[in-house]
């Protein structure tokens, strides 16, 4: 296989979608069909990444049923090839909010049982400064950290769109106070990304894509993170409970009720100030079309009121508040 080839193919590709980090080609090659995955290099960092993709799709073949197949990195330029994976995505034909088929609960907690089963010994090392096993506590505050940093990189260009929100000045005030309290648990492997556009529904089984915020945490994170981003309706987010509490062993699940709240109430602020500055930019590029432009506002307007709620502030925020909002903001360049 040449595969300098096949990357210059895909940079050329018209069959490809991209997402925060990575772009993806689906290209035909005489040994099948493969995904050509290319790093976006102006990419904002937004997520707490420890490991590099493809070392975590290694370390975890041996142990998950459906996630892609490594077949090739490179290192100059940066890209993978991984195995093509034929199917529905999941968000197409279920998009966020609405019920998923039951097979796609049973999926998703197999898939955290098996991420549970691996030993540390065989995933590649963590970074010095990383929480130390089981301390939940610390592993929050590290995810918290990062979301501290990020509104503070933000706050001088967005302090007019933060204010006309409501954002507290110090907004995650709410959950550094609780983080003392969470229980010490085994960590394990976490997906932590979890969600609808990273899951293919093909001949009745669930695969996971886009391994590259893969964790070693608290597996309470996993299934918190799991529901701030799947937003099932509430019949099916208690049956993803009860399948989760029944597949992962007693010790990964004590004192998850709380402990989740908190994993959720910092999702939710940290969703409000990324996706602040994330849709910022898709709703002033002159790439997004007025109906999809209508969409983000809307969503938007969504996250802001759920991080208003853990605020302790009235969910009274606007699509037409988000729009007169965000030109407070910064003017931001066409791409």
């Amino acid at each position: 296989m040449n595969w300098q080839a096949l990357y210059d193919a895909a940079l050329h590709s018209t069959d490809s979608a991209a997402g925060y980090y990575n772009r993806n080609a689906g290209l035909d090659t005489p040994d099948g069909r493969v995904n050509v995955r290319i790093p976006l290099a102006a990419a904002d960092v937004m997520d707490v990444r420890v490991w590099q993709e493809e070392d975590v799709l290694a370390a975890v073949r041996p142990y998950v049923d459906y996630a892609p197949e490594l077949r090739h990195v490179s290192h100059a330029p940066r890209f993978q090839v991984q195995s093509f994976i034929e199917g529905d995505l999941l968000d197409g034909f279920s998009p966020r909010g609405s019920a998923v088929p039951d097979h796609v609960l049973d999926d998703a907690v197999a898939l955290m049982g098996q991420l549970a089963a691996i030993p540390q010994g065989k995933m590649p090392p963590v970074p010095d400064d990383w929480p130390g096993a089981g301390s939940s506590a610390a592993f929050g505050r590290h995810l918290a950290a990062l979301t501290e940093r990020l509104h503070a990189d933000h706050q001088d260009e967005y302090a007019g769109v933060f204010a006309h929100f409501g954002f507290p000045a110090d907004p995650l005030a709410p959950v550094s106070e609780r983080w003392a309290s969470l229980i010490p648990r085994p960590f394990a492997v976490l997906h932590a990304d979890l969600h609808r556009k990273n899951m293919i529904v093909a001949a009745g089984s669930t695969w996971f894509l886009d391994w590259e915020l893969a964790l070693w945490g608290d597996p309470v994170y996993e299934v918190a993170i799991h529901l701030h981003k799947m937003d099932y309706p509430p019949e099916q987010r208690e049956g993803l409970l009860r399948r989760w509490l029944a597949a992962l062993p007693p010790e990964s699940t004590t004192g998850w009720r709380r402990d989740m709240e908190t994993y959720l109430w910092h999702e939710r602020i940290k969703s409000a100030i990324v996706d602040t500055v994330r849709y910022s930019k898709q709703v002033a590029s002159p790439r997004t079309d007025p109906a999809t432009r209508d969409v983000l506002i809307s969503r938007l307007a969504k996250k802001v009121n759920a991080a208003r709620l853990v605020w302790g502030r009235v969910p009274d925020v606007t699509p037409a508040r988000v729009r007169s909002g965000l030109r407070k903001g910064p003017k931001h360049p066409s791409p």
